[in-house]
């Protein structure tokens, strides 16, 4: 199909995503044989604000990561028609901006749903079963047996019960524990589906023994985990986010791990990403991080990939993609 009939002859998508051939081979193979040019990221790093200016200048699709698709950016880019987000996340993009230009811009909601849940579960059981401490103990020459504690009987309070958090109420299920949520726009029928308790915010953390985090970033959400919240906890709650780190006040967290209110947290994200290696949530042994790495599963980049690339082809096919922000 790569010829001079195809969709996607004679138009250029550029990609800052990294990685992408390696880990999005079948989208971008789907944009190959509908006739796209590529210009790809080959370092492993985002661009910066100057390169893509420069990429964008000549680009009519982009699949997007984590690049600044800004007015700036937006200004040089005449001929964008669709920036197809590697993602779910769009705080990259200035929407409106985007809007005024007629350029569409897509996400693919749910894609990274699967590896986000199984992440937030591990971390669930590294801290309970203490398995870090345990693997460093082991490697040093020690065997030491850290005393655990088991899922079976707990209650686990989930902040938001989006589509990551309905799928990790489906696969804690099965511990034979008891899950609430918080969440004003829940669906109902799925919490009765799941045996999840809707409730409100302080009900969700004040006889929890886990609490896990999965709304969105937004102001009214902005450190949503602050002193107040977890002086509702009870003493030695695990805490887990997976979500933003915006949404977790770290020096609260700090107080409440000094305290032992907190008995342990599980991090994928920061409040400033890449984190300092001097932050006083590392001096903590009950502490277990990620590098905001909760969608990187070999199965998330392929149905992504292939949904952004197919985006496109909709877009310069005459067809309305899917899952369009508004």
């Amino acid at each position: 199909m790569n010829d001079s009939t195809a969709v996607g002859a004679g138009r250029t998508v550029i990609v800052g995503a990294v990685r992408y051939a390696e880990l999005c081979g079948r989208g971008r193979q789907l944009l190959i044989d509908n006739g796209f040019a590529l210009v790809e990221n080959q370092t492993t790093v985002p661009w910066t604000a100057e390169q893509l200016h420069e990429h964008i200048a000549t680009a009519d699709a982009a699949v997007a990561g984590v690049e600044v698709f800004d007015a700036a950016a937006l200004d040089r880019a005449p001929s964008l028609r669709i920036i197809s987000r590697l993602g779910v996340g769009l705080d990259n993009v200035e929407l409106p901006v985007a809007r005024d230009r007629g350029v569409d811009v897509v996400n693919v909601p749910g894609g990274n749903a699967e590896a986000v849940a199984e992440l937030a579960l591990g971390f669930i059981l590294s801290l309970m079963r203490r398995l870090p401490q345990m693997h460093d103990a082991a490697r040093a020459g020690r065997w030491d047996r850290y005393v655990g504690t088991e899922l079976a009987g707990k209650t686990v309070g989930l902040l938001g019960f989006g589509a990551i958090a309905r799928l990790l109420a489906a696969r804690l299920s099965g511990f034979d524990l008891t899950i609430k949520a918080y969440d004003p726009y829940a669906d109902l029928d799925a919490a009765a589906r799941l045996g999840v308790e809707i409730v409100s915010l302080e009900e969700a953390v004040s006889d929890a023994d886990i609490v896990s985090v999965h709304v969105p970033h937004l102001p009214e959400t902005h450190h949503l985990v602050d002193d107040a919240l977890i002086s509702h906890m009870r003493q030695g709650t695990l805490l887990i986010n997976t979500s933003r780190g915006g949404l977790v006040d770290e020096a609260a967290l700090v107080r409440g791990l000094e305290s032992g209110r907190i008995g342990g947290a599980g991090l994928d994200v920061f409040e400033h990403e890449p984190v300092s290696p001097d932050n006083p949530l590392f001096s903590h042994d009950a502490v277990v991080t990620a590098p905001h790495a909760g969608a990187d599963t070999i199965e998330a980049y392929d149905r992504i990939g292939w949904a952004t690339a197919q985006a496109i082809v909709d877009v310069f096919a005459g067809r309305t993609p899917a899952n369009v922000a508004n």
